[in-house]
């Protein structure tokens, strides 16, 4: 089996920090998002996990080859962005029929992948969610499975939506699928999308089930990093007890080495990066980048970025890198 991981996007929404880092690379609960997903598809054993960059691609890729040097990782560099149908196209190659698992780059999910790839010949990921015109909507047929996919629908027929994960047992026909929209240049608001390559692929006869997922953790606004900062640390093990005598530390909490922590409170639900310092403030609920030094400060639901200082009262604050605030 291979894996296509699409992690080319700039991620807009979460300026100011994917200035200076891919999307893919910002922390949450002590590594980086791709640094979850990675970890979790270990197990899989894949013959060749493809991971599609473009934005600021490099760090990404130093990254993975320093953390996970025993997975068999190829990047693949998507020079235009055009689409998810058009990322997952670059990690397909002709002829190759093997299985392919799709595992968008910015999500991080509960899932028993293993239990994922086995449960039908196609699968796809799909929970109910209140916001169905978000994403792409699922319709099942009276035998439970997949007839049509409707990409993020102003009326939706169902609130079941695709999560982003895909399983496909035979990677040609997937890539087949796709090729056809790029050469007939079918795109859906102007890009080409997996969803309508599925559907092809469904209205040539091949069956596709759902799966449900118990969760999903979306990494694409600060709000919703943050949430999924909380809900990562929260299933964390117990934390050893604290080596900085001058501060207090409520788990869970995530602290990288070399930090420095005086006179504060840092906790529940704070990733510290490497080298870090907090002092003479209180710290929840936040992610404060590598390097980055907070002072003085009562904080939470804030985000700071690697290189960041920050000297202020209690605020709430949304910082990238490399910025430089007193106040």
């Amino acid at each position: 089996m291979n894996i296509v991981i699409p992690a080319a996007g700039q991620g807009t929404r979460l300026r100011p920090h994917t200035h200076t880092l891919p999307k893919v690379m910002l922390p949450v609960a002590g590594r980086p998002i791709i640094g979850h997903i990675l970890a979790d598809l270990r197990a899989l054993q894949p013959r060749e996990v493809r991971l599609i960059v473009g934005y600021r691609g490099e760090s990404l890729e130093s990254y993975v080859r320093e953390e996970f040097p025993d997975l068999p990782v190829r990047i693949v560099w998507q020079q235009e962005q055009l689409g998810l149908g058009h990322a997952v196209l670059q990690g397909l190659v002709q002829g190759e029929e093997e299985p392919a698992l799709v595992v968008l780059g910015d999500t991080v999910f509960d899932v028993d992948y293993a239990a994922f790839v086995t449960s039908g010949e196609n699968v796809l990921g799909v929970r109910s969610v209140p916001d169905p015109e978000r994403f792409g909507i699922v319709e099942l047929d009276a035998e439970d499975r997949i007839e049509r996919l409707v990409e993020k629908p102003a009326e939706p027929p169902t609130d079941l939506a695709l999560v982003g994960l895909y399983y496909v047992s035979n990677g040609e026909q997937l890539r087949r699928a796709i090729a056809g929209l790029v050469d007939d240049d079918a795109r859906t608001r102007g890009e080409y999308q997996l969803t309508d390559a599925l559907q092809r692929m469904i209205d040539e006869g091949h069956v596709f089930v759902p799966f449900r997922i118990g969760n999903w953790f979306d990494c694409g606004k600060p709000e919703t990093l943050l949430d999924t900062n909380r809900a990562l640390l929260g299933r964390r093990p117990p934390e050893a007890p604290s080596t900085f005598a001058d501060a207090h530390i409520v788990p869970p909490v995530a602290i990288g080495p070399d930090c420095t922590i005086e006179r504060a409170v840092v906790g529940p639900y704070v990733t510290l990066g490497r080298n870090a310092t907090v002092h003479e403030s209180v710290v929840r609920d936040s992610i404060i980048g590598e390097g980055a030094s907070v002072r003085g400060c009562v904080l939470e639901r804030s985000i700071v970025g690697p290189g960041a200082s920050l000297e202020a009262p209690a605020r709430t604050v949304n910082l990238g890198e490399g910025s430089n605030v007193t106040c």
